[in-house]
């Protein structure tokens, strides 16, 4: 049986293609493992294949969620887990692609989501709205310092997740964090591309956005309330666009920093998956990038 293969790394680095050619190689299925690309009618800024570019290959866990759910990778776990084993069970390959870290760790790893509770929750976030993250990530500090060295200063819906399991279970958060073993037989292939090069990318894949209407995509989008959506509100280039579209950016500005912050994001996803050993990283402008990649799952 092959094993669950995931493509992994930056944001505009290839992931989508090379996973195609994965599986139209090894007759098996795309699953989504991007939590932006959940969202029905988030298409243009989150780069989702077209019904073309999937070149006929099933892709799963696609437009499952409204904008207006909060994302949840629980949900998503349970979601997913099962799928591959339907897809092995079928003798498929599973190819996984997609950069949010954390719900490829969902996917494949040991990995239990502790439970919530809306009361916390809503304190913590009140708290988190008037006094900002660095308070917050004080005290996260205090109670559990292997959590805080893990989480930055300025992601506040982290830190409050944080804080709420910690008050919530009475165990440090960093005891949920995820571990580096897999419920499966897996092979993680990240696709590397230069910082300068992949900057360049990003520019050009933001440009073309712009082109393809992903103003008039967040304007739809927001008639059915996607400001609204604690998640998908946050999401690069729509939350730019809502605020140019709310007034308190010109559209300029709002290309400008929607360029900035995937920048910003790229190197994030980097340095998560630069720090799971069992990564193997291929060059993503290798002529024979998908040879070089299914000699890895053949392996």
């Amino acid at each position: 049986m092959l094993p669950v293969i995931a493509v992994v790394g930056a944001t505009a680095a290839g992931k989508s293609d090379l996973a195609v050619d994965l599986a139209l190689r090894l007759g098996g299925d795309v699953i989504n493992t991007d939590s932006m690309q959940l969202y029905r009618g988030m298409d243009v800024g989150t780069a989702k294949l077209t019904v073309s570019e999937r070149r006929g290959v099933p892709h799963h866990l696609l437009d499952i969620w409204p904008v207006t759910r909060t994302a949840s990778v629980a949900e998503y776990q349970g979601l997913v887990r099962p799928l591959i084993d339907r897809l092995r069970s079928a003798d498929r390959a599973a190819v996984l692609a997609g950069g949010s870290g954390l719900y490829v760790r969902a996917a494949l790893d040991d990995l239990e989501f502790p439970g919530t509770d809306p009361a916390i929750r809503e304190r913590l976030e009140k708290e988190l709205a008037e006094i900002g993250p660095a308070p917050l990530h004080e005290r996260l500090t205090r109670q559990d310092p292997v959590a805080a060295a893990q989480i930055l200063p300025s992601n506040g819906r982290r830190i409050v997740r944080a804080l709420e399991v910690i008050e919530l279970s009475g165990r440090p958060f960093s005891a949920t964090m995820p571990s580096y073993d897999s419920v499966y037989d897996s092979v993680q292939i990240g696709v590397e591309v230069p910082r300068p090069i992949l900057d360049e990318r990003i520019a050009l894949r933001v440009d073309r956005m712009w082109n393809a209407g992903l103003v008039e995509e967040v304007r739809r989008l927001a008639e059915h309330g996607l400001a609204e959506g604690r998640t998908a509100s946050r999401a690069l280039g729509y939350a730019q666009v809502l605020r140019f579209l709310g007034g308190e950016w010109t559209e300029e500005q709002a290309r400008d920093e929607t360029i900035r912050a995937t920048r910003r994001f790229a190197r994030r996803q980097e340095s998560w998956f630069r720090r799971d050993p069992r990564v193997v990283w291929l060059p993503f402008d290798a002529p024979d990038l998908t040879d070089r990649a299914l000699a890895l799952v053949r392996r």
